[in-house]
């Protein structure tokens, strides 16, 4: 059991920026927080690490599980009649409709130990291809693009305290001062270059805006390409000796003219131009690109788009400059490279490739003719929930889709048309209401674990508490049910050290290679980034890809052939004004924990729609109304909150509340062809006043 009288070193639950803390408590009403000087943070929290300890002693905590009666009620139910009942219940569907009836739905927000164990149970206890996780809206768009470009998908190919020696850093898509501000200290000395149609808390810290119409992002960076090339600004060396496909894409830039990418864009050949002489002729210049670029259905090209800028002026794999991915989950990064994502095995393998499916089933120790293929992507997967030849039983860890999903009414309908739904979590989430098996699972400081950063870097959960005593962990439930399924017990291990060495083997040789790493040596302070392999002399990790050469066979980084193709919908007379989604300060995600910290509730009680002053008059909208904003799909309500650095063009909403404020009830289910992200981004709406 954790010593509850000492303090425990451990890291913050919520972001990937994964902020050291140090936290003591005898109890959890009596668990403080404090920031620990670690090298992303540097003794800084933002307002939600600071409060973290709140949902510890959450008044509707989940202490026991739940199986709904026959009265359509949840009642409170013993671990094995609970367990008992999902077995029951997976069998059932099993035997009916088919292993692929079975579907599992992951977390980026699990430890790495879970999110190993929970690719193992759904391909072998289930026998299901059908596994998916909520990273898939997260960076998908961004791990295509960079495995096609590198070879190799991390968030970061350098540690986040690089960036304190830049001159000149662009931020696309990515509102850190206010979804990461610890980070914002690494960058202080930097020009920033901000591109957002919104002028966010970044923004107003940048020395350069730009706030293209929604959308149009892709179009942006080749403009931004095409005037690098034309003034001079490429980095032919770089170019010649380190890339291939300069001339194909620099010939698609070709016809992205400064007054055309104006024209599309909004913005202005002075803008254009100044942007990319501040990149070209700073001595570290880095592009760094978040979830405003990549949730379109051309996410992918558009992430490609700013990497081939970046590739252009000679910045990745250099001492002094890069480009980097801003991943969101607290394990976006460790989430998606052991196994819960449908497409990937273990240490970022392809389910696809044989010798990767060789390797996992040796350490499995099954034939590979065990492993199914990949299943559906996540929209896809909840989409087809309950359909005539979808999944008809999901399990559901660390998400909360009926928030987070677009086309969220359809999807809350999808989940209500399942023979069961398990969900485990440790708060009644909206998702979790709906189920018919609640388990409770424990939280941050009551468990052991690791988790990788977004620059790579292999952290260690450690606990503070016990659980409360009829609380389990995910682990244990997985293990509970796998057993009851005919599994041996033995390959499903419920302590997180013992995952993790399994996990080690599995990743041997992967791109994502943990097999040098071990809980002792995190244990001892080192400071170990992936690829990390298990050599004679303990290996330093590899806190810098690609300084000498990117992953391909060849060593060579790529150029995507790209082409701007614009949103899915367009406003029209119906629709007029484009409405995009993303966080603030005050939450985070589907708002599952932050709305129940007091703090927290009180910065930002219910959802809210940023207006530019003269849109708002036009559809006759007051400051503080209530206003109803509506798409093809469905609407939802929200306060109205006059911003005159809007474009008029466009309004926002936070996606992080529930019910009727839900932002998913409009957005776009239209998925990138390559990554599965849906376009949560640009959705063409109206607005509505509404009475109080």
């Amino acid at each position: 059991m954790p010593d509850a009288l000492a303090v425990t070193r451990t890291h913050c639950p919520y972001c990937a920026l994964q902020c050291g803390t140090r936290i003591t408590g005898r109890r959890a009403a009596a668990v403080t927080v404090e920031p620990a000087d670690f090298p992303v943070n540097r003794g800084r929290l933002c307002q939600k690490g600071w409060t973290a300890q709140e949902v510890l002693t959450a008044p509707d905590r989940l202490t026991a599980p739940l199986v709904r009666g026959r009265d359509g009620r949840l009642l409170t139910a013993s671990w094995s009649s609970a367990l008992d009942t999902v077995a029951d219940g997976l069998d059932r569907v099993r035997a009916r409709y088919g292993p692929d009836a079975l579907a599992v739905f992951g977390g980026g927000g699990l430890t790495n130990e879970k999110a190993y164990l929970l690719g193992k149970f759904a391909r072998l206890a289930l026998g299901t291809s059908n596994i998916d996780y909520n990273g898939r809206f997260c960076m998908s768009s961004a791990a295509a693009a960079g495995n096609d470009a590198f070879g190799v998908d991390r968030g970061l190919p350098f540690p986040v305290t690089d960036l304190a020696r830049a001159q000149t850093v662009l931020l696309a898509g990515a509102n850190v001062a206010e979804t990461m501000p610890p980070l914002m200290q690494h960058l202080d000395k930097a020009r920033l270059v901000v591109v957002d149609p919104r002028h966010s808390a970044t923004a107003r810290r940048a020395a350069l805006h730009l706030q293209p119409a929604p959308g149009t992002d892709l179009a942006l960076a080749l403009g931004l390409l095409h005037l690098a090339i034309t003034d001079g600004l490429v980095d032919k060396t770089y170019v010649d000796q380190r890339t291939r496909g300069f001339e194909t894409i620099a010939a698609r830039a070709a016809a992205w003219w400064p007054e055309r990418t104006e024209a599309v864009t909004g913005i202005s050949t002075h803008a254009q131009r100044t942007a990319v002489r501040l990149l070209a002729e700073s001595r570290d210049s880095y592009i760094l690109t978040g979830r405003g670029v990549e949730q379109h259905r051309q996410g992918t090209a558009t992430a490609a788009a700013f990497i081939n800028l970046a590739l252009a002026l000679g910045l990745p794999g250099t001492p002094g400059g890069g480009y980097g991915c801003l991943t969101g989950q607290g394990n976006g990064q460790g989430g998606r490279e052991h196994g819960q994502k449908t497409d990937q095995l273990p240490g970022y393998r392809l389910l696809t490739d044989p010798a990767d499916r060789a390797h996992v089933a040796g350490v499995w120790g099954v034939p590979p003719d065990r492993l199914p293929g990949p299943g559906l992507r996540a929209y896809e997967l909840l989409d087809a929930l309950g359909e005539e030849h979808g999944p008809r039983a999901l399990l559901v860890l660390g998400s909360n889709p009926v928030v987070s999903a677009p086309h969220a009414a359809r999807i809350a309908a999808r989940l209500a048309s399942l023979d069961l739904l398990v969900v485990a979590d440790f708060v009644p989430s909206e998702t979790a209401r709906a189920a018919d098996v609640v388990l409770p699972v424990t939280q941050w400081a009551e468990e052991e674990g690791t988790l990788t950063s977004l620059e790579g870097r292999i952290l260690r959960r450690r606990a503070l508490l016990s659980p409360p005593p009829l609380v389990r962990s995910d682990l244990e439930i997985l293990h509970g049910i796998a057993v009851r399924l005919g599994e041996p017990a033995e390959h499903y291990p419920t302590e997180p050290r013992e995952v993790f060495e399994e996990l080690r083997a599995a990743s041997r040789g992967g791109r994502a290679d943990y097999s040098g790493i071990t809980y002792d040596r995190l244990d001892a302070g080192e400071a170990l980034h992936w690829p990390c392999p298990d050599t004679d002399t303990p290996h330093p990790g590899t806190p810098r890809l690609f300084l000498d050469e990117f992953a391909h066979p060849d060593g060579r980084a790529r150029f995507a052939d790209v082409e701007h193709d614009g949103p899915a919908e367009d406003t029209d007379a119906e629709y007029p004004v484009h409405a995009t989604t993303g966080r603030i300060l005050a939450h985070y995600q589907s708002g599952a924990q932050t709305r129940r910290v007091a703090e927290l509730a009180a910065v930002a009680s219910e959802a809210f729609v940023e207006v530019h002053p003269d849109t708002a008059a036009r559809h006759g909208l007051a400051d503080g109304a209530l206003a109803r904003v509506t798409s093809a799909r469905g609407g939802m309500t929200a306060r109205v909150r006059l911003d005159p650095t809007l474009r008029p063009d466009t309004v926002f909403v936070p996606f992080h509340f529930g019910g009727d404020g839900r932002a998913n009830l409009f957005t776009n289910p239209a998925l990138d062809p390559r990554s599965g992200m849906p376009e949560f981004k640009v959705s063409a709406v109206r607005l509505d006043p509404l009475p109080e």
